[in-house]
């Protein structure tokens, strides 16, 4: 057992390693810097009842600071008020087209499906898709075509500053980064042609559209829940740079909306955060969950604490790096990791069941 306590020890070094680096990375775009060119750019933007959303996202993109862009929104069977509010600002800012989708052919999920009807209308040189409750500033376009271009990327995500307003939100939101920022450095997406080091968020993707109309990856990755990684594990299989960044005060978003839904929406893709595999995700849960226990009753509880001061210091690390409260996420880390463990279990039933809502669609489905 002494060995299983000197890897816990050893796994959670790495952790803090990695959560440290990522802090030191500064892992956000560059500031405003003058572009090579300014390429044109399509801005994609997929919507499903998306009424409380969309108004305020079209008014965003129309006071960009940069005049070569198209925006294309795609209403994907909406049942609420989203087509009637795209209507109005099409007829306010000739830029904004609107698509009225058809029916979701057999063997596409529906999100995936519509990325892929966007990027046949899109005429720009840059393919951007933005989910419809992201929030975004004047520089954002410049500031990421200016990345895109000194790095000569095909692709390029960003993992925006996430919004929390409720207890529920606090509780399950900030999850998403502490997996990934404790495991994952985020300089090596880029670095490294190695899939393993794949990281993406569907709520910003840019797109080189050459590579991307040569690639056609939404059709590749149609039936994939989490298509954003796929597509990015993808790229880097055809050896293609790719990127992935943290978000700031020029592109954020409330991602969830309550507990409920934050539960609802990561559990579609919990097991997608580990490589798609059930085994890890549990091994991980089970050993963050137990690790503090075993040094105890068997190092003793100097080591415990030790421990203890670890796992405090990554989401110090992590909230710093995600400009998040630091002191939120640190005492709210009980409750945050039993919700973590509520995601995994509802996703092992969800398989078993071969049941998962999501917009009112069962994405389970083949």
């Amino acid at each position: 057992m002494i060995y299983f306590c000197y890897f816990l020890i050893s796994f959670l070094i790495i952790r803090l390693l990695v959560a440290f680096v990522n802090y030191l990375s500064f892992a956000y775009l560059p500031k405003v810097t003058p572009l090579a060119t300014a390429p044109y750019v399509s801005i994609l933007i997929p919507a499903r009842n998306e009424e409380e959303n969309i108004g305020t996202l079209l008014e965003q993109l129309s006071a960009l600071e940069y005049s070569t862009h198209e925006i294309i929104v795609y209403n994907d069977h909406s049942t609420d008020k989203t087509e009637s509010i795209v209507k109005n600002w099409e007829a306010i800012n000739p830029n904004i087209k609107l698509i009225n989708g058809g029916v979701l052919p057999k063997g596409w999920l529906g999100k995936n499906h519509a990325c892929n009807q966007l990027s046949q209308a899109a005429k720009g040189e840059i393919l951007l898709f933005l989910d419809a409750d992201v929030s975004v500033k004047k520089d954002l376009i410049k500031r990421s075509i200016s990345h895109f271009q000194k790095y000569e990327l095909h692709l390029l995500s960003i993992f925006p500053k996430q919004i929390v307003t409720s207890l529920g939100e606090k509780v399950s939101v900030p999850l998403m980064n502490w997996i990934l920022l404790g495991l994952l450095p985020l300089s090596l997406i880029r670095k490294s042609k190695n899939e393993a080091f794949s990281a993406a968020n569907g709520q910003f993707m840019m797109f080189n559209a050459v590579t991307y109309k040569a690639i056609w990856p939404h059709e590749k990755c149609k039936l994939h829940r989490v298509e954003d990684i796929a597509i990015m594990r993808l790229f880097k299989q055809k050896r293609l740079t790719c990127d992935t960044r943290l978000g700031d005060n020029d592109i954020s978003c409330r991602m969830y909306v309550g507990l409920d839904a934050a539960i609802e929406g990561f559990t579609k893709n919990i097991f997608q955060f580990f490589g798609n595999s059930i085994l890890v995700t549990i091994l991980f849960g089970f050993i963050t969950t137990v690790a503090p226990f075993i040094l105890f009753f068997y190092m003793g509880v100097w080591w415990a604490t030790a421990y203890i001061f670890g796992i405090v210091a990554i989401r110090i690390f992590v909230s710093l790096a995600s400009q998040q409260s630091v002191i939120q996420n640190v005492l709210l880390a009980i409750p945050q990791h039993l919700v973590f463990l509520g995601i995994i279990i509802k996703g092992l039933i969800n398989n078993q069941r071969k049941k998962l809502l999501w917009k009112g669609r069962n994405i389970l489905q083949g």
